[in-house]
């Protein structure tokens, strides 16, 4: 549906991808076989999901969940990767820009992330008011593991080892670094503080802005990509989501919206302004010059016209994924809702990881002994482990006398 042949403009014949004839296949772009694109893409539509729990988290049902995102894969994602991925697809065919996933992935998840969170409503207000970061050693571990693995997100686009797949490498690292950096400063001068959360926030929101544009913009545009995608999501995220009365009214757990729907958006608008028409002649293949050529180009060749129809190309493109997925999100929200309600009870909410899952994630001095699956343990429902409870005083004692100890 998303890849496969013409059904209608916006969305292929529904197939089995998984068939030993197709699989072994020359891919549409590249010079590897179908089996390596649909598991570049199976992972790619997962990432997306993913992205939208995060704007989910700490009230959805976990059965609501299991439910959306099925349907949600089937019938919202596919429709914006086969119009603007597949060579079939209507933006695809009118020239859109969107080299490795900011307007399928990073604004579909953003605006889906966003429709969401407002049909299942928000959080306890105890967790509105505070939800510090559980673990911020894990979280920086988490963001150098993302940040590397990014170099495969968007080099390996080309699906070859190619000139813009070294370009798109390249690329990714300079935008990032450049918008860590600049959030990081930000967040100093107006907060006082250097903050690795908002150094994180600054990276993930350089990656998304590079992604449209990765191997078809130059280094020196990565810099400025980099710039601006360290302040504007910034001032979206730290200014005017305490301003704008919707934007408050919507509990993004993870604020999604700003770092991939404002920063996908963000990087498609720039990608529209700085495109190298050599660049894109590398990675789309094509002799029509009027595709392909940022509007920066079209100024200094001499050809505005096919410049400004580029950024308007990419701006419909904006409108497109915004339209289907708060459209196509919010009507599997309301289907789902009258199958299964879409947040948990209040009861459940109070109690949390235990009443859904049956477990808690983290057991510390013994607490886990309360919380002992019933489901996924070696001991009988009735039975419990050995109590470890003198263990657990004598550790207690032991730690205890040594912090009390006078320092030197």
């Amino acid at each position: 549906m998303s890849f496969g042949d013409k059904f209608i403009p916006f969305l292929g014949m529904p197939n089995v991808s998984l068939d030993a004839q197709y699989l072994i296949v020359r891919a549409f772009l590249g010079y590897l076989p179908n089996a390596t694109i649909i598991y570049f893409q199976f992972v790619f539509a997962a990432i997306t999901l993913i992205l939208i729990a995060g704007a989910l988290l700490g009230r959805m049902n976990f059965l609501a969940w299991m439910l959306f995102v099925p349907l949600w894969v089937t019938f919202s994602y596919t429709i914006t990767a086969y119009s603007i991925w597949c060579p079939g697809g209507w933006l695809a065919k009118r020239g859109l820009i969107d080299y490795s996933g900011g307007y399928v992935i990073h604004l579909s998840s953003g605006v889906a992330g966003f429709t969401a969170a407002y049909w299942v409503g928000p959080r306890t207000t105890r967790d509105r008011e505070r939800f510090p970061p559980n673990n911020i050693l894990l979280m920086l571990a988490g963001a150098g593991l993302l940040w590397m693995g990014w170099t495969g997100f968007n080099g390996g686009d080309p699906y070859t080892v190619s000139t813009d797949a070294s370009l798109a490498v390249l690329s990714t690292h300079v935008c990032t670094a450049t918008s860590l950096l600049t959030w990081l400063i930000l967040d100093y001068i107006f907060f006082g503080k250097p903050s690795v959360v908002g150094a994180t926030q600054g990276m993930i929101t350089g990656l998304v802005c590079i992604t449209p544009a990765a191997g078809v913009v130059q280094g020196w545009a990565a810099i400025l990509m980099g710039m601006m995608s360290g302040s504007i999501p910034w001032y979206t995220m730290m200014v005017l989501h305490k301003k704008v009365w919707f934007l408050k009214q919507v509990d993004d757990t993870m604020a999604v919206f700003h770092t991939h729907a404002v920063a996908g958006s963000l990087g498609g608008i720039l990608t529209g302004v700085f495109a190298v028409p050599k660049f894109n002649r590398l990675f789309y293949m094509v002799t029509d010059w009027q595709h392909y050529i940022g509007l920066f180009y079209g100024f200094h060749d001499g050809r505005t016209t096919a410049g400004f129809r580029q950024l308007g190309v990419q701006l419909l493109g904006i409108l497109f994924v915004v339209f289907v997925h708060a459209t196509m999100t919010s009507i599997i929200c309301l289907l789902i809702s009258l199958v299964v309600p879409l947040r948990l009870s209040e009861e459940e909410l109070q109690t949390g990881d235990d009443a859904i899952h049956g477990e808690e994630a983290y057991a510390l001095w013994g607490d886990g002994e309360r919380y002992e699956s019933k489901h996924n343990s070696v001991y009988e429902e009735n039975a419990r482990p050995p109590s470890t409870k003198g263990d657990d005083d004598r550790f207690k004692t032991f730690w205890g006398n040594l912090l009390s100890r006078p320092r030197v």
